[in-house]
């Protein structure tokens, strides 16, 4: 299945005739009215959010809006930087739990019954064929209406093979049970865990060469400052990789793979009667291209070059917003420059559509659609010319974004961020802070007093070091003299000081945990600074939930579903499940890994080993302690690799099976650590321990009985080969 530059089926048609004067018909033009209509009503809807988010941006940078009115006595501007300080702080720590070891915190695992995979299956190579073990039940089929059919002419050999899946080929040739094995010689392998793996390292993967970390930072400031951040995709594109040929010559390799990118807040436009993404009938993106770039996109799949070269003639059209001139300012300075010039403003619409509104922009609906009453379509707009118009490739229909509050607003689309969330107390804070400021000012420098009746009438008044006054009359020191303004600056540094406590209450932020000094009380000592860290990690807690919820688990479930559709590679399928773990990174990892390796030691009990999944264990115990569990443990595909190893290298017994786990001389049946005692004549024979001449000689050691083994079996799958989960 080919896919264009946005993931879609290349068996799709824009539906939309690109003949020459095609772009004007006036059909198409309703169709881009409609387009403009839904952007100019979520565009009303955000007003407000627009002023809050212009606030906290100039709070962040430092500078006083324009509503802002100062005293004719007040001289000091400062502007004292709380609001950044905060936001970095929030932003540091979502990014440290959410990038931690440099990977995704996203797992995929079976679902509790997989379909379609085997869970487990195993094979014995010391079966004795008459043995009589109790076989693991065979579900291949299931129950009436679970979905699953038996092909006639089926078997269960057959229908085993097709849910070995990744295992298929090279358990191809030998004879595999279902079920986890139950003898002391019998390995295990799990084909459902191994084909979750897989996928999870391919979605790991494509997140990584599309920079997603990169994307994934830049929604997560925005977020802390504004109160959303926003991710779109995946979309397919193609990338060109660099290769050189064995004679030098460079010959780089294209591939299509998955991208997904961060979305600015300001550039997006969702439905104003939706709370989440889920709930959006339509998300438009707002895009600024420059010339080239909208004359680019003749070369992406389904763009109408006809509609293009219109939309060019017809010049620049880029609408310059109010908070665009007001962010320009602030970031420069207060040069805003021409923001707009040379520019087109192109609408990027994703959304339901009724289908007489397609039908009456002269569209022509596939036949598969004729029952259906609304579409899901993806249409460009730019300068009233309809530049694309496709249906949404997705399967299930979804809207390709993931929007993130930072603090859940239940009636709002849009959340709460740190900025909102002190923009009170940064007010509080500026001004007792010129207060102090002023004050100082004041009380550092003496008020000059001037009896101008005593001195020589015209002369400058203006006091500096050596000036001199001519007096004309009157007693010394009666015509200049100097007065003491009080120094109040420390009652309204204390009144600072308890607003900047309202700024860490009002976040939930302290200031001990952005590197504030002098932190007095409980947080003089080590426990003391671990038990506010602790209370301090709670405040965080909430917002890596929501990170988890609204932005990680619909990006791994978009990336899941995407992979399902369009990957060729039929191993990494199956009935697994998709889990965001931003929040499982917050437990401090000394705790975690103190927990995991007590639990390990509980669990190397025989009696409740076969109830623990040591890989995952190892797996976390690894990330507990800040290792890349990629690289200190063993994939699935090489622990399957090594247990091959293990069986080629150990030599046969007597008796033609295997030696046991324990056996280190292949002699079988041994035990480690003891060993048969050196007869005389023999090598290693010292006299010493040995029975009496005549002696009888001892009994050999009682033989295990079948339960004994059966109970045994557990601690011996422990091996690399039965540890497969």
């Amino acid at each position: 299945m080919a896919q264009d530059a946005h993931g879609i089926d290349s068996n799709e048609s824009s539906y939309m005739d690109d003949s020459e004067g095609g772009s004007a018909d006036s059909t198409t033009n309703a169709l881009a009215d409609y387009v403009n209509q839904q952007y100019s009503r979520a565009e009303d809807a955000r007003y407000a959010d627009e002023n809050s988010w212009i606030k906290a941006y100039k709070n962040y940078r430092g500078t006083y809006s324009a509503d802002v009115q100062f005293l004719e006595t007040e001289k000091s501007r400062v502007f004292v930087k709380v609001t950044k300080t905060k936001v970095l702080a929030a932003y540091s720590q979502i990014v440290d739990v959410l990038l931690a070891n440099n990977e995704f915190p996203l797992t995929i695992n079976p679902t509790a019954l997989p379909e379609g995979v085997a869970e487990s299956v195993h094979f014995d190579p010391a079966m004795p064929e008459d043995a009589d073990i109790p076989e693991a039940p065979l579900d291949l089929v299931g129950y009436e209406g679970d979905g699953r059919i038996l092909p006639p002419g089926s078997t269960m050999d057959s229908l085993l093979a097709e849910r070995l899946g990744p295992l298929g080929e090279m358990l191809e040739d030998i004879p595999v049970t279902e079920g986890p094995g139950i003898t002391q010689t019998s390995i295990t392998y799990h084909p459902a865990m191994i084909a979750a793996k897989m996928m999870e390292k391919q979605i790991k993967d494509q997140l990584e060469e599309s920079k997603g970390a990169t994307h994934l930072r830049h929604s997560a400031f925005e977020c802390s400052l504004f109160g959303t951040g926003v991710v779109k995709g995946p979309f397919a594109t193609t990338k060109e990789y660099a290769k050189w040929d064995e004679e030098g010559n460079y010959t780089p390799v294209k591939k299509t793979v998955p991208e997904i990118s961060y979305v600015s807040v300001w550039n997006l436009y969702p439905d104003p009667n939706a709370s989440t993404v889920d709930d959006c009938d339509y998300v438009i993106e707002r895009h600024k291209l420059t010339r080239s770039q909208l004359r680019a996109l003749k070369n992406r799949p389904f763009f109408r070059e006809s509609a293009i070269e219109e939309a060019l003639d017809l010049g620049e059209n880029y609408d310059v917003k109010w908070w665009e001139s007001d962010l320009l300012e602030t970031a420069n300075g207060g040069n805003a420059n021409d923001y707009g010039g040379n520019r087109f403003e192109a609408l990027e619409f994703w959304g339901v559509m009724d289908r007489e509104i397609a039908e009456e922009s002269g569209i022509e609906i596939p036949s598969e659609y004729e029952d259906e009453d609304e579409l899901h379509v993806n249409v460009w707009v730019c300068n009233g010319e309809v530049l694309r118009f496709v249906l949404n490739p997705f399967l299930p229909r979804r809207l390709p974004f993931a929007a993130v509050p930072y603090e859940v607003n239940p009636y709002s689309f849009w959340g709460i961020g740190v900025g909102e969330n002190m923009d009170d107390t940064q007010t509080l804070m500026n001004g007792f802070m010129r207060l102090a400021v002023d004050n100082a000012v004041l009380s550092g420098n003496l008020l000059i007093e001037v009896d101008e009746t005593n001195l020589v009438p015209g002369q400058d008044l203006t006091v500096y070091p050596g000036k001199v006054f001519r007096r004309q009359g009157g007693a010394p020191g009666q015509a200049i003299f100097g007065t003491k303004f009080p120094n109040v600056s420390s009652e309204n540094m204390q009144l600072f000081d308890k607003a900047r406590v309202l700024a860490d209450e009002s976040t939930g932020i302290p200031s001990f945990s952005h590197g504030q000094t002098g932190v007095s009380g409980v947080g003089r000592t080590a426990a003391g600074i671990s038990m506010l860290m602790g209370a301090a990690a709670g405040s965080i807690k909430t917002v890596v939930k929501n990170f988890d919820d609204y932005l990680l688990q619909p990006l791994g479930e978009a990336m899941f579903a995407f992979n399902m559709q369009f990957n060729f590679n039929e191993n990494i399928k199956g009935d697994l499940e998709i889990r965001a773990r931003g929040l499982d990174s917050l437990m401090q990892n000394e705790v975690r890994s103190q927990r995991l390796l007590s639990f390990l030691q509980i669990t190397s009990n025989p009696i409740l080993a076969p109830y623990a999944k040591f890989p995952f264990i190892i797996r976390e115990i690894a990330k507990s302690m800040s290792l890349d569990p990629n690289k200190v443990t063993n994939t699935p595909e090489e622990m399957i690799r090594q247990a091959y190893l293990m069986q080629q290298m150990a030599p046969e017994s007597p008796a033609g099976g295997v030696p046991s786990p324990g056996d280190l001389t292949g002699a079988g049946n041994a035990n480690i650590g003891v060993g048969g005692v050196p007869l005389p004549g023999e090598a290693q024979f010292t006299g010493e321990g040995q029975p009496p001449v005549g002696a009888p000689p001892p009994a050999p050691p009682p033989q295990p009985t079948q339960q004994q083994q059966q109970q045994q079996a557990p601690m011996n799958a422990g091996l690399p080969p039965g540890m497969l989960q």
